[in-house]
């Protein structure tokens, strides 16, 4: 407190984990969603068959806008450390009445890969479904090849369900894909601090 005034505290984040938080997306965001996206190592593991636009980003953007709260939730993954943001991810398809929400996740900058991001953005988010929305399982869909995906997943409590069999097609050829979810009774068993304990 050097000139006398007392230091501002540090943010506090709703939805975080030990490096990183979720915030929702801004139309700001768009240029840098467009960089990852067009990005071939970045979208390798993804559902996306061409390019995007920012024309394309704008409508997304607004249709997410109107959906946000809804039966979906859209973040951006920012470290802690410095305000950055590194990745998206969203909880989808999300059904109430029987407790279930689908997962997806990117991290598009890629020298913030292999640094547990992933796991940490999983953890933060499963605290979301479970600890506000009172969520019984959320689920993801993994294609086989993508082990370092599967890996995090993982960490992060899921464990495998079944295999949909040549259930995707990508670079001419048909993938697996590995269905994993994690419980509420499992995520409730996970021994690390939940996102609300890490705020404060």
């Amino acid at each position: 407190m050097s000139n006398g005034q007392p230091e501002s505290p540090q943010p506090t984040h709703v939805i975080r984990a030990q490096r990183v938080y979720l915030r929702p997306a801004e139309r700001a965001d768009l240029p840098t969603f467009v960089r990852w996206l067009t990005d071939a190592e970045v979208t390798k593991h993804l559902a996306i068959r061409s390019p995007i636009s920012q024309a394309m980003e704008e409508k997304w953007f607004d249709q997410m806008v109107e959906k946000q709260g809804k039966d979906h939730y859209h973040f951006v993954i920012c470290l802690i450390d410095g305000d950055v943001p590194i990745g998206a991810t969203d909880l989808r398809d999300i059904d109430l009445e029987n407790g279930n929400a689908g997962f997806g996740i990117v991290i598009g900058e890629k020298a913030e890969w292999n640094k547990g991001y992933g796991t940490e953005t999983l953890q933060a988010i499963s605290d979301f479904g479970f600890g506000q929305l009172r969520l019984e399982r959320i689920y993801l869909e993994v294609y086989a090849p993508n082990k370092a995906g599967q890996r995090a997943y993982q960490k992060a409590g899921f464990v495998e369900e079944g295999t949909l069999r040549s259930a995707h097609f990508a670079d001419g050829k048909h993938l697996d894909a590995v269905i994993m979810s994690l419980l509420r009774d499992e995520w409730l068993a996970l021994p690390r601090p939940k996102s609300w304990e890490h705020a404060f």
